[in-house]
């Protein structure tokens, strides 16, 4: 096998994270404060939006999970980003056509659990980023 087709089979092999904290740290500038500060923001979204789209109208729902998609995106939760854009796209109808209920239930379940997943992952950064905090007092 060569370098670059185990490095290829390597990196298919592993789970991607659930906040690319590069891009994360791209988007904060390295600075620890904030980064804590914008998951925290995150996480609160997080909550308002799903509040709003669970047994929204479907244009309500839209607008909510737009929202959602650009605040994910801005920290790096590509899960929770891709199930809102799907969930966008499912409240506003395939080619102008209404959605299914059942497509429109689908996709916030799906939301619903990329945002779990991604509050689990927030809390854990969380914990490390204020462990930090507490050692350069």
């Amino acid at each position: 096998m060569t370098a670059s087709r185990l490095l290829t089979t390597l990196a298919s092999d592993r789970k991607p994270l659930v906040i690319d904290e590069d891009h994360l740290g791209r988007m904060t500038l390295g600075d620890r404060r904030l980064e804590r500060e914008v998951l925290e923001l995150f996480l609160r979204q997080t909550t308002l939006m799903l509040d709003r789209i669970v047994g929204a109208e479907p244009p309500l729902a839209a607008a909510a999970a737009h929202t959602l998609k650009g605040s994910a995106r801005g920290i790096g939760a590509w899960r929770v980003a891709r199930a809102a854009e799907l969930l966008e796209d499912a409240a506003c109808g395939d080619g102008g056509s209404a959605a299914s209920g059942r497509d429109l239930d689908d996709a916030i379940e799906e939301l619903k659990a990329a945002s779990l997943e991604a509050s689990a992952a927030i809390a854990a950064r969380l914990t490390v980023l204020l462990a930090e905090a507490r050692r350069e007092r």
